[in-house]
């Protein structure tokens, strides 16, 4: 199987500047900038360095608990029982008790906004049976999301020696939640719940300061620092930012904004292709259709350093095919890859999809394809 690589003049573009805006010196042990629209990392410092997640590990645990209500494992509106383990938790609390009648529900709401530790050791017991099975779970979640630098060992991010991962597998695993759970995303923007008669505020204080601010999560121990993971949607595009190991609450707040703002400063966000537009066609054989558009099943919108886009200099695009390409295709099927080129260096690759169905062609039309194959 050969491949086929299509250059294509996306648009013109003039005058591009040599240099990207560096971006803010932050003082944190480790950070990264993404446009979660497309996943490009716009600035990253030590993205692959270990280190401790803290309560960012919260994120993990409501993901599989997610996939648990998702999949009928649990119902919201269940009531679970409280182990004396989770009512003695240490650290950030809900404070539920054994005598209480508490939902899935509200300890998702006690973990996502309060941040408490006892909150997440009860849904890991009702997921799993025991804290320590459901952090087999949130490995063998962690190995499929691709975040092979992470390790968890517990569901409330308690300090451990072996529980550590990568501000890089943080966004990896941000952007699967927000993915594959937008609706149940939704609470980590609510600022506040009461239980128990005790009202707590959102950990996250960026939630006051800017409404496109949506998220997600903080995460404090003395090893760890104060860490935040901080998700903004402005319309056009969604920019996360990964903080850790900054020396103070205040700190965490002031270098995740200082990163969002440069993030918008810098980069513009750039519509590149329509949802449903042809990139290109692609030759099919042996279907009732001999091409297929290859495109974005969603508006394409990409992060360009600041004036790329009104400035005439080249941004060529190379379209890679595995060749042949053989019927049945199915709408959705990742058919081809978008290679970006911007003055000359490349700028990232992404997945182009068949825009169409292209179904198996009669006997006579696979057979000659066949024969037009063979010759090739």
């Amino acid at each position: 199987m050969r491949f086929l690589a299509l250059l294509l003049t996306l648009f013109s573009l003039h005058g591009f500047a040599q240099t990207i805006e560096p971006p803010p010196p932050l003082a944190a042990r480790a950070w990264l900038l993404m446009d979660q629209t497309t996943g490009q990392i716009l600035a990253a410092q030590n993205p692959e360095q270990k280190v401790e997640p803290a309560s960012l590990t919260k994120i993990m645990t409501s993901y599989v608990v997610y996939g648990a209500l998702r999949d009928g494992k649990l119902k919201k509106d269940q009531v679970v029982p409280v182990s004396e383990k989770a009512w003695k938790a240490q650290g950030s609390r809900m404070f539920i008790a054994p005598d209480q009648q508490v939902t899935v529900d509200d300890l998702l709401s006690g973990m996502v906004i309060q941040s408490g530790n006892d909150a997440s050791i009860a849904l890991a017991e009702a997921v799993a049976g025991s804290e320590e099975a459901f952090a087999n779970l949130m490995n063998a979640e962690a190995k499929r999301l691709g975040m092979n630098d992470s390790h968890f060992v517990n569901a409330t991010g308690l300090p451990d020696p072996a529980h550590m991962t990568t501000v890089a597998d943080l966004a990896r695993l941000t952007t699967a939640l927000i993915r594959d759970f937008p609706e149940e995303y939704k609470r980590y923007a609510v600022k506040e719940f009461t239980w128990n008669k005790i009202k707590q505020p959102n950990r996250n204080r960026l939630l006051w300061l800017d409404p496109a601010i949506d998220g997600v999560k903080t995460g404090h121990t003395e090893t760890a620092g104060y860490c935040l993971i901080a998700s903004r949607h402005d319309g056009a595009r969604r920019l996360t930012t990964v903080v850790v190991g900054t020396p103070s609450d205040n700190a965490r707040v002031q270098e995740t904004l200082a990163l969002l703002h440069y993030g918008a400063r810098a980069f513009d966000a750039v519509k590149l292709y329509d949802k449903g537009q042809a990139v290109t066609q692609l030759k099919v054989f042996k279907g009732q259709q001999n091409t297929v558009g290859a495109g974005f099943a969603e508006n394409f919108v990409l992060s360009l350093p600041k004036g790329v886009a009104s400035n005439p200099e080249r941004i060529k695009v190379e379209v890679y095919s595995k060749q042949p390409l053989l019927a049945p295709v199915k709408q959705g099927d990742r058919i081809a890859t978008l290679k970006l080129t911007v003055d000359g260096k490349p700028y990232g690759e992404h997945a182009l999809v068949a825009l169409a169905d292209v179904p198996l062609a009669g006997f006579f039309g696979r057979a000659w394809d066949g024969l037009k194959l063979y010759f090739q």
